[in-house]
């Protein structure tokens, strides 16, 4: 049977792989390519540098592909000592899953409006002004969809720390900074669908929040969790 030590650090490795991925494809690529509120821009970006959103498409697969077994890693790390809000960590992680698969189709639509694909030429009968607008309301639907898993993403979290809080075998106070990076995600996600006018102000608060969930990454990676104490055994009458 796998020691906790080895089952942490594979969990870690995993948490650390997949997040590389999906930081470029959700933060890199946009930065490049979108440019805020110029939809003709943007498109002219689609055009140029489309293969940079097709390498963040496939990067956005792959991390969320990763993710999900480092939801089943953790999960058979907690299970022994947390075995229900083990479970929920992993449902919670795991209901978005197809809302973020899903999401890389406007992407795809907007590399077709554009004329940034293959066999795209179909769009034509479109004035190109009206297919740039699509283009760049496309990314921006995939945006939205991005804040819809966000709010799981904040949900999962709570779980988790519980897992860690109880464990014994990893410091409690990872398990804290969980809880607040999970507030940061939910805040950013609840301020975007909901309380858009204050979006940008709890975005940089956000902004702070959100990384404390990067410490837990790198223990379980260089440290990973100390043996569980084994049960004591009755005494022989």
């Amino acid at each position: 049977m796998d020691s906790p030590r080895r089952t942490a650090r594979l969990a870690g490795l995993l948490y650390l792989v997949s997040s590389i991925p999906g930081a470029f494809a959700l933060l890199y690529v946009p930065g490049k390519l979108v440019v805020e509120g110029n939809a003709s821009a943007t498109a002219d970006r689609l055009r140029t540098s489309g293969s940079l959103l097709r390498l963040g498409i496939g990067a956005e697969i792959l991390g969320m592909t990763l993710f999900v077994f480092v939801a089943l890693v953790l999960y058979r790390l907690f299970r022994p000592t947390s075995p229900e809000p083990a479970l929920w960590m992993v449902v919670l992680i795991l209901l978005p899953m197809p809302i973020s698969f899903l999401s890389v189709v406007p992407e795809v639509a907007a590399l077709n409006l554009a004329g940034a694909a293959d066999g795209s030429g179909y769009l034509s009968p479109i004035a190109a002004l009206q297919r740039d607008a699509l283009a760049y309301f496309c990314l921006d639907l995939h945006g939205w969809a991005v804040m819809v898993a966000q709010v799981f993403w904040g949900l999962w979290l709570f779980p988790f720390a519980i897992c860690v809080i109880r464990s014994g075998f990893i410091p409690r106070f990872l398990g804290v900074l969980l809880v607040i990076a999970g507030c940061g995600h939910l805040a950013e996600a609840v301020a975007g669908l909901v309380f858009p006018q204050h979006a940008a102000a709890v975005d940089r608060i956000g902004g702070i929040l959100t990384p404390a969930e990067l410490p837990m990454i790198f223990w379980l990676l260089i440290w990973g969790a100390r043996a569980r104490p084994r049960p004591v055994s009755a005494a022989p009458v």
